[in-house]
């Protein structure tokens, strides 16, 4: 298993980059959407997993709005096709095996053993940088030595 944590910078100008047009949306959600695009591009199935379900609907929201270049295939847990689309969302544990899972809750899920690549944030906010670094620990404690991204 292989767990990425995305730092992202506490500079505003620099989260205003990230954040685009989208200011209300936390910079790590439109950071999640593009690494969404990035691996449904790599033909990577992905699992989103949010804390609740209006978290999840806003994300799938975010990801309608996203960059229409780069359209993501996606849909909440449930609808959908058959099979469900590339990019699945949910807040409850997925019915189908994926390859990567983003994690956009703050505790790392009961069932992340079952992905091959793990994707965290560690926002600015100094609260979900403390729920960020006991995540990263929780990794380290289960064996796995998480690697770290200079997300900007």
């Amino acid at each position: 298993m292989q767990v990425s944590f995305y730092l992202l910078s506490d500079t505003p100008a620099e989260n205003q980059a990230i954040q685009n047009e989208l200011s209300t949306t936390p910079a790590h959600f439109t950071l999640a959407c593009q690494l969404c695009a990035d691996l449904y591009r790599a033909k990577q199935r992905v699992f989103v997993y949010t804390a609740d379900q209006q978290q999840a609907e806003a994300f799938d929201e975010l990801l309608w709005q996203f960059d229409a270049q780069r359209f993501v295939p996606h849909n909440l847990s449930g609808e959908g096709p058959k099979y469900g689309a590339p990019v699945e969302i949910s807040w409850q544990a997925p019915r189908q095996n994926r390859q990567v899972l983003i994690n956009l809750a703050t505790e790392i899920p009961a069932f992340a053993n079952r992905f091959s690549q793990i994707i965290e944030f560690v926002p600015a906010a100094e609260q979900l940088k403390v729920q960020a670094r006991e995540r990263f620990k929780q990794y380290r404690q289960l064996g796995v030595n998480p690697q770290t991204v200079n997300a900007g």
